[in-house]
């Protein structure tokens, strides 16, 4: 394992902000599902995408990877086996997004994913198989499935996460009836369903959505693509925050018409700047870490719509608030509310943890370009951005790489 040792520096230049992962995952997917050849440009294969494909190979699509891009053929039934087999690991949206999916083939599924990934539940779909009669086993780390979707009127509670809507959202359109999605006690991350059915609107497929309800047609039928995955605010976040830490990074490529909810980011990270704000973050979950970092480094800060960050890679909120700590961060951590104090900050005596999940590990990245410190767990950010030390160290910061003797 290695420790990444972080110098005092100053962040200056230029930089791209790389391939959002949440229109790669939809695209891809929306490929897969077309009948002939789509290609999708401006992809990052970081371990979330390759678990994604691998599941659609898996389910009898074929894929070619050059030059940034993927020339991927759609699903042949005739390429898959009896049994499914498809690993997660620790993706998230390959998990969700592929269960329904999956119940469109007939055969036996065999999901496999991290014990962190299996842990944060997915009573969604559990409900679902409960009330179709879908036969399914669960472990810690093996899902085992065996039935078919119905078409129908599905109850998915809008405060569990955006993605079992999204699933729903790719498979309801094939099945031979329509089918509607009622959505109650509201809908937190609002803005990803926007995006999925952006994705879906490109692929020939038509979805009304309306505030607590989606209408899905029937019989319809993907279409191949030709699409460019548009750039992250998501990450692009952290490569901005320099400028906070009075670094000077231009960061390129964003499109400022994204229907990306963590765009954002640069409404919050202004009023981050002059006060200390009081910000939800219900639907820009993600941006957690980095708002916590930022608000510990200036003014201080009020995070609501935060129970989230509970159930993501890590405890993001109780893993924040202990590294951020050793810095001599104040923080304040309920069950929907983060309050972090204006105090003076100082250089880490020990070495910072990264608690395997790629957005603590950028975040206190930034932070240790101002204060110098080592962190460990480096390697979680090849989950969404491999290239992203890379990136720092082209911006003039100081990085050092160490072998944990240790480990």
């Amino acid at each position: 394992m290695m420790i990444i040792k972080i110098n005092q520096s100053l962040a200056r230049g230029e930089v791209m902000a790389p391939p959002s992962k949440s229109y790669a995952h939809r695209l891809l997917i929306g490929a897969a599902l077309a009948k002939g050849v789509s290609i999708i440009k401006n992809i990052e294969l970081n371990q979330d995408i390759h678990a994604t494909l691998n599941g659609l190979k898996a389910l009898g699509a074929s894929y070619q990877f050059e030059d940034n891009q993927i020339v991927i053929q759609g699903i042949k039934k005739t390429e898959q086996k009896d049994l499914i087999f498809i690993d997660a690991y620790e993706s998230g949206s390959t998990l969700r997004f592929l269960i329904p999916i999956c119940l469109l083939m007939g055969k036996k599924i065999h999901f496999k994913g991290s014990k962190t990934l299996m842990s944060r539940g997915l009573s969604v779909y559990e409900e679902i198989f409960h009330h179709q009669q879908i036969h399914y086993e669960k472990d810690e780390e093996n899902l085992y499935l065996n039935g078919s979707l119905k078409p129908g009127e599905y109850i998915i509670d809008g405060r569990i996460s955006s993605q079992f809507i999204t699933g729903l959202l790719f498979c309801l359109p094939l099945l031979q009836d329509d089918s509607k999605i009622i959505i109650k006690n509201g809908l937190e991350s609002k803005d990803y369903i926007k995006i999925t059915i952006d994705v879906l609107k490109k692929c020939g497929i038509e979805v009304q959505m309306y505030r607590n309800k989606i209408d899905i047609k029937g019989r319809q039928t993907f279409t191949n693509i030709e699409e460019v995955v548009e750039a992250d605010y998501s990450n692009a976040a952290f490569l901005d925050a320099f400028n906070l830490l009075d670094g000077f990074v231009k960061v390129k490529g964003l499109k400022t018409s994204s229907y990306q909810g963590d765009k954002r980011y640069k409404k919050y990270f202004k009023e981050l700047e002059e006060n200390m704000p009081t910000l939800d973050i219900s639907n820009c979950v993600d941006l957690g870490p980095i708002l916590m970092m930022i608000g510990c480094f200036k003014n201080g800060v009020v995070l609501t719509g935060t129970k989230r960050l509970a159930i993501k890679e890590s405890n993001r909120a109780i893993a924040m608030k202990e590294e951020l700590e050793k810095f001599g961060a104040k923080i304040d951590v309920d069950e929907n509310k983060v309050i972090i104090e204006k105090v003076p900050l100082h250089k880490p005596l020990e070495i910072l943890d990264g608690h395997n999940d790629h957005r603590i590990v950028m975040a206190l990245a930034v932070l240790l370009s101002k204060f110098g410190g080592k962190i460990s767990g480096d390697e979680a950010v090849n989950k969404s951005y491999p290239t992203f030390f890379s990136q720092l160290e082209t911006l003039g910061v100081d990085i050092e790489y160490e072998f944990d003797k240790e480990a």
